[in-house]
Order: structure tokens, then C-alpha cells, then sequence
């Protein structure tokens, strides 16, 4: 009996990614379509009920994963998925830097036709404000993602430093 309580919560949290590990992977996941794939992989266990970080993160895959399909209507529709699941997502939890943060590095490396693009002000507004009273781990993902992001001119980046 032992033995299958252990198995079983093994299975379920080999399932679920940690979030330092994703954290990790998703600044290089645009950089080729087998980073994105992976990173689409890693995620696909993650479901709605799943932490909200995940879920934007899952978001993210969907969105970047589309990128790379062939054919453009399933480039379409993935995109659609994608970004209606993290707007859904951030609706949950408005008030989520990192989820913002996500959100704002998708939409400044969408093309502009996609229409995804109207949040990068409010985004930046949020994470300007709310960086400050971040913790230490979540505070050093933010100013990395803040210094190298195209959104934020070099005057901008200042609060960072």
C-alpha cells in the first residue's frame, strides 16, 4: 500500500513542472522551434486547475508553439488558444506580475496583423510599479526579462538598476 501511495504522488509531481525550471527555460524558448517544442512538451501536463503561473506559462507554449506550424489555419487557431488562455488567465489573477510580464513578452514579439499588441503599455505600467515589492527570486527574473525586453527604452530600464 505504501508503495503505491509513493508511486502515486511520484506520478503526480513528475507531471506538474516546477516553476524554477520553467522560469529557466523560457527565455531562450523563442529562439528555435525545438526550444519551443520542449517547452511545449514540459507544459502539456499543466491544466486550468493547475497554478495560475503554470497555466500562463502553458499559455505562452501555445502561443509561441504556433509560430512554427505549418499550415495557416492551425497557426491560427493555436494562436487563438493560446492567447485566450493566458487573457483568461490574467483575468483570474489581475493583479500577477509575472503573469503580466508574460503577457507583455509575447505581445512585443507578435506581429502586429495577430492584433495581440494592446496591452504592452498597461503591462509595463504594472511591472514599473510593482517591481519594488517583489521578492528576491521573482524580483531577478523580472529585472532580466525588464533589461534585455524591447518595450522598455534604456531610460525606462532604470528602475531595474
Amino acid at each position: 500500500m505504501k508503495l503505491l501511495v509513493s508511486l502515486l504522488l511520484w506520478i503526480n509531481f513528475a507531471g506538474t513542472p516546477d516553476l524554477a525550471s520553467i522560469r529557466k527555460m523560457y527565455s531562450d524558448v523563442a529562439k528555435s522551434e525545438t526550444n519551443a517544442k520542449e517547452f511545449t512538451e514540459k507544459l502539456s501536463a499543466v491544466s486550468n486547475n493547475d497554478d495560475k503561473i503554470l497555466v500562463a506559462y502553458k499559455a505562452a507554449s501555445i502561443l509561441l508553439d504556433s509560430k512554427f506550424e505549418k499550415k495557416l489555419g492551425e497557426k491560427i487557431e493555436r494562436f487563438k488558444e493560446g492567447a485566450k488562455l493566458l487573457e483568461a488567465t490574467i483575468k483570474s489573477d489581475p493583479s500577477n506580475i509575472e503573469m503580466r510580464m508574460i503577457r507583455l513578452s509575447i505581445q512585443e514579439d507578435v506581429p502586429g496583423i495577430t492584433g495581440y499588441k494592446k496591452n504592452i503599455k498597461e503591462d509595463k505600467k504594472f511591472i514599473t510599479t510593482y517591481y519594488a515589492s517583489q521578492s528576491g527570486a521573482l524580483k531577478e527574473y523580472l529585472k532580466d526579462f525588464v533589461l534585455q525586453s524591447k518595450s522598455f527604452s534604456e531610460k525606462e530600464k532604470q528602475f531595474v538598476k
